[in-house]
Protein backbone atom coordinates (compact mmCIF):
# COMPACT_ATOMS: atom_id res chain seq x y z
CA UNK A 1 0.00 0.00 0.00
CA UNK A 2 1.40 3.39 -0.93
CA UNK A 3 2.61 5.58 1.89
CA UNK A 4 1.40 9.01 0.72
CA UNK A 5 -1.28 9.35 3.38
CA UNK A 6 1.03 7.95 6.03
CA UNK A 7 3.59 10.64 5.22
CA UNK A 8 0.89 13.35 5.26
CA UNK A 9 -0.36 12.11 8.64
CA UNK A 10 3.19 12.46 9.95
CA UNK A 11 3.52 15.94 8.43
CA UNK A 12 0.25 16.98 10.07
CA UNK A 13 1.47 15.66 13.43
CA UNK A 14 4.88 17.31 13.15
CA UNK A 15 3.59 20.69 12.02
CA UNK A 16 0.66 20.51 14.43
CA UNK A 17 3.01 20.26 17.40
CA UNK A 18 5.20 23.05 15.99
CA UNK A 19 2.22 25.32 15.29
CA UNK A 20 0.67 24.53 18.67
CA UNK A 21 3.87 25.53 20.46
CA UNK A 22 4.20 28.61 18.26
CA UNK A 23 0.64 29.62 19.07
CA UNK A 24 1.04 29.05 22.80
CA UNK A 25 4.38 30.82 23.10
CA UNK A 26 5.03 32.97 20.04
CA UNK A 27 1.57 34.31 19.32
CA UNK A 28 0.28 34.61 22.90
CA UNK A 29 1.23 38.28 23.16
CA UNK A 30 0.74 39.15 19.49
CA UNK A 31 -2.85 38.10 18.86
CA UNK A 32 -6.11 39.05 20.55
CA UNK A 33 -7.69 36.20 22.53
CA UNK A 34 -10.34 35.48 19.86
CA UNK A 35 -7.76 35.15 17.08
CA UNK A 36 -5.52 33.00 19.28
CA UNK A 37 -8.50 30.74 20.03
CA UNK A 38 -9.17 30.43 16.29
CA UNK A 39 -5.53 29.53 15.67
CA UNK A 40 -5.77 26.85 18.38
CA UNK A 41 -8.91 25.47 16.70
CA UNK A 42 -6.94 25.09 13.47
CA UNK A 43 -4.18 23.23 15.33
CA UNK A 44 -6.70 20.96 17.08
CA UNK A 45 -8.40 19.98 13.81
CA UNK A 46 -5.04 19.41 12.15
CA UNK A 47 -3.86 17.13 14.95
CA UNK A 48 -7.11 15.16 15.16
CA UNK A 49 -7.20 14.61 11.43
CA UNK A 50 -3.53 13.75 11.26
CA UNK A 51 -4.28 10.94 13.71
CA UNK A 52 -7.45 10.04 11.80
CA UNK A 53 -5.47 9.77 8.55
CA UNK A 54 -2.94 7.53 10.28
CA UNK A 55 -5.71 5.28 11.61
CA UNK A 56 -7.41 5.17 8.21
CA UNK A 57 -4.17 4.04 6.61
CA UNK A 58 -3.81 1.26 9.20
CA UNK A 59 -7.50 0.31 8.90
CA UNK A 60 -7.32 0.11 5.11
CA UNK A 61 -4.31 -2.17 5.38
CA UNK A 62 -5.84 -4.38 8.11
CA UNK A 63 -9.17 -4.76 6.31
CA UNK A 64 -7.54 -5.02 2.88
CA UNK A 65 -9.94 -2.25 1.84
CA UNK A 66 -8.01 0.36 -0.16
CA UNK A 67 -11.18 2.34 -0.93
CA UNK A 68 -11.20 3.47 2.72
CA UNK A 69 -8.14 5.57 1.84
CA UNK A 70 -10.38 7.94 -0.12
CA UNK A 71 -11.75 9.26 3.15
CA UNK A 72 -8.19 9.94 4.27
CA UNK A 73 -7.54 12.00 1.15
CA UNK A 74 -10.71 13.99 1.87
CA UNK A 75 -9.46 14.57 5.42
CA UNK A 76 -6.16 15.76 4.00
CA UNK A 77 -7.68 18.23 1.54
CA UNK A 78 -10.35 19.40 3.98
CA UNK A 79 -7.86 19.95 6.79
CA UNK A 80 -5.46 21.86 4.55
CA UNK A 81 -8.30 24.17 3.56
CA UNK A 82 -9.94 24.38 6.99
CA UNK A 83 -6.90 24.74 9.23
CA UNK A 84 -4.82 26.57 6.64
CA UNK A 85 -7.44 29.27 6.15
CA UNK A 86 -7.88 29.60 9.92
CA UNK A 87 -4.13 30.08 10.38
CA UNK A 88 -4.07 32.80 7.74
CA UNK A 89 -7.17 34.53 9.09
CA UNK A 90 -5.95 34.41 12.69
CA UNK A 91 -2.51 35.79 11.78
CA UNK A 92 -3.62 38.27 9.10
CA UNK A 93 -2.61 41.31 11.16
CA UNK A 94 0.87 39.90 11.84
CA UNK A 95 1.62 38.82 8.27
CA UNK A 96 0.03 41.90 6.73
CA UNK A 97 -2.64 39.99 4.85
CA UNK A 98 -4.99 42.61 3.43
CA UNK A 99 -6.87 40.53 0.85
CA UNK A 100 -8.26 38.00 3.31
CA UNK A 101 -12.00 38.28 2.57
CA UNK A 102 -11.77 35.42 0.07
CA UNK A 103 -10.52 33.18 2.88
CA UNK A 104 -13.85 33.35 4.73
CA UNK A 105 -15.62 30.82 2.49
CA UNK A 106 -12.57 28.52 2.37
CA UNK A 107 -12.94 27.49 6.01
CA UNK A 108 -16.48 26.04 5.73
CA UNK A 109 -15.62 24.42 2.38
CA UNK A 110 -12.75 22.65 4.14
CA UNK A 111 -15.14 21.66 6.92
CA UNK A 112 -17.62 20.22 4.43
CA UNK A 113 -14.87 18.19 2.80
CA UNK A 114 -13.89 16.82 6.22
CA UNK A 115 -17.53 15.93 6.95
CA UNK A 116 -17.73 14.20 3.56
CA UNK A 117 -14.61 12.23 4.48
CA UNK A 118 -16.24 10.99 7.68
CA UNK A 119 -19.44 10.05 5.84
CA UNK A 120 -17.43 8.20 3.19
CA UNK A 121 -15.50 6.37 5.89
CA UNK A 122 -18.76 5.17 7.46
CA UNK A 123 -20.04 4.08 4.05
CA UNK A 124 -16.85 2.21 3.15
CA UNK A 125 -16.66 0.46 6.53
CA UNK A 126 -20.28 -0.69 6.23
CA UNK A 127 -19.64 -1.82 2.66
CA UNK A 128 -16.51 -3.70 3.74
CA UNK A 129 -18.44 -5.45 6.52
CA UNK A 130 -21.06 -6.64 4.04
CA UNK A 131 -18.38 -7.94 1.67
CA UNK A 132 -16.65 -9.84 4.50
CA UNK A 133 -19.95 -11.47 5.61
CA UNK A 134 -20.89 -12.53 2.07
Amino acid sequence: MKKGLLIWASIFGLTGVILGAFGAHGLKNLLPAAQLASFETGVRYQMFHGLAILLIWILAKQLNAPKILRSGWLFLIGTLLFSGSIYLLACRSIIGLTFYKWLGPITPIGGLIIITGWALLIFEILKTQKEVKS
